[in-house]
């Protein structure tokens, strides 16, 4: 008899048929949670249902239709081409844009100016350090809303009339009216100059990768920010030139009563992005500062010691290992940025809120109005999210 004989056949288990059982704990925890949905659903249909039973009682109309009526309002500023006679949809979209204003270009210079300050705290420089702490304590304890009507009322009330307005060599201009200055007339040149930035900062991201490869074989440091600069310039520059170099600009023009011409900024704009920058830079900066304290002190002298400056000590080291601590809480400051964007209705600046608002007032749909802006909000405040989120997977140091 062989020795394999002796070893009885392994056979496959039976496959055991999965039933329902209440003894089960998973089963019973998807029944509660298929109860726990049902319930919410149900309560969430009671209150539409009985909103709208009782608005059609009183004679209240409902329903999103109004969106396709002619708006009849004027809109003072935004990018948009805009009249009175269009829909409302088109109204809410010149808001939303006039929101987006506010919000992207506000969160690049919250990030520069933050990043900035809270470097700064460590400055070695005791004028500098006293300057970042004062300006930290100064705008984060003054509420958002006075500080948006500071600004307001000193661009207002302070700043010269129109025909005195203050001007640099003729074209720029900046009075109670805001800052008028030149801009390009739009041709093919300038679109191509605006693809030849992205084209540059596509090359720049690659060389700074090459660059910090290059760092980690040899431990020699080559020059990022210039080179990546002159990258995003010579990509303007060559796709302006692409496009027949075009430059026929619009001039302002000052006249007795306003300055025609060229491109402006209104002081309700203004007030609305300088107020809500200096406040959440200031926020940003106790981030900035917070992540840097918590890279220990072995990794500045570590870094000290093979001969790294200060500067590329900071760049190289503390601020991509601080960055771990600096993500999370910077979304938080990026999100309140967005949202308190809404307070520009404060100083008369028609973002979304104000359009709303006017609508709402008009057509009486309060509830779709309403509704609205919370839906822009939230989805806004969604994609700022899974971006910062993305970002921090990026950056988050990885296990060996």
């Amino acid at each position: 008899m062989s020795e394999h004989s002796l070893i009885p056949a392994r056979t496959a288990p039976a496959s055991r048929r999965k039933s329902f059982s209440w003894r089960s704990k998973q089963a019973r925890a998807v029944v509660y949670q298929v109860l726990v949905v049902g319930l919410i659903a149900f309560l969430v249909w009671l209150l539409v249902s009985n909103t709208l039973a009782n608005m059609k009682t009183r004679g209240i109309q409902s329903g999103f239709d109004f969106l396709l009526q002619p708006a009849g309002f004027d809109i003072g500023e935004g990018w948009l081409t805009y009249d009175s006679n269009n829909p409302y949809w088109h109204a809410f979209m010149v808001g939303l844009v006039n929101t987006l204003r506010v919000a992207v270009i506000g969160i690049v210079l919250t990030s520069i100016l933050g990043t900035l300050l809270g470097v700064g705290r460590f400055s070695r420089n005791a004028l500098i350090r006293g300057f970042c702490y004062a300006y930290v304590e100064l705008f984060r304890n003054i509420p958002v809303l006075l500080q948006l009507l500071m600004w307001y009322l000193l661009f207002t009330e302070y700043l010269p009339a129109i025909e005195d307005a203050l001007q640099l060599g003729g074209l720029v201009y900046v009075s109670k009216n805001g800052l008028s200055y030149p801009s390009p007339v739009w041709q093919l040149g300038q679109t191509l100059a605006v693809v030849g930035v992205f084209a540059g900062g596509v090359a720049s991201f690659f060389y700074a990768k090459a660059a910090r490869a290059h760092f980690d074989r040899t431990g020699h440091t080559k020059p990022v920010l210039w080179v990546s600069l002159a990258l995003l310039v010579a990509g303007a520059v060559l796709g302006w030139l692409a496009g027949g170099a075009p430059n026929e600009w619009n001039l302002p023009k000052l006249t007795e009563t306003q300055v025609e011409g060229g491109g402006a900024l209104s002081p309700e704009y203004l007030a609305v992005l300088l107020g809500l920058v200096l406040y959440t830079s200031a926020f940003v900066a106790e981030v900035v500062r917070a992540g840097i304290a918590s890279v220990s002190l072995g990794q500045h002298e570590a870094s000290a010691s093979l001969g790294l400056s200060r500067s590329h000590s900071m760049r190289l080291v503390v601020l991509p290992q601080a960055l771990r601590v600096i993500i999370p809480p910077l979304t938080n400051q990026y999100l309140n940025l967005t949202k308190n964007s809404s307070l520009a209705v404060a100083v008369g600046y028609p973002d979304l809120v104000s359009i709303a608002n006017t609508s709402l007032n008009q057509t009486g749909r309060a509830v779709e109005c309403i509704a609205i802006i919370m839906l822009i909000y939230l989805t806004t405040s969604l994609i700022t999210s899974a971006l910062m989120n993305w970002f921090n997977s990026r950056a988050a140091i990885k296990e060996r």
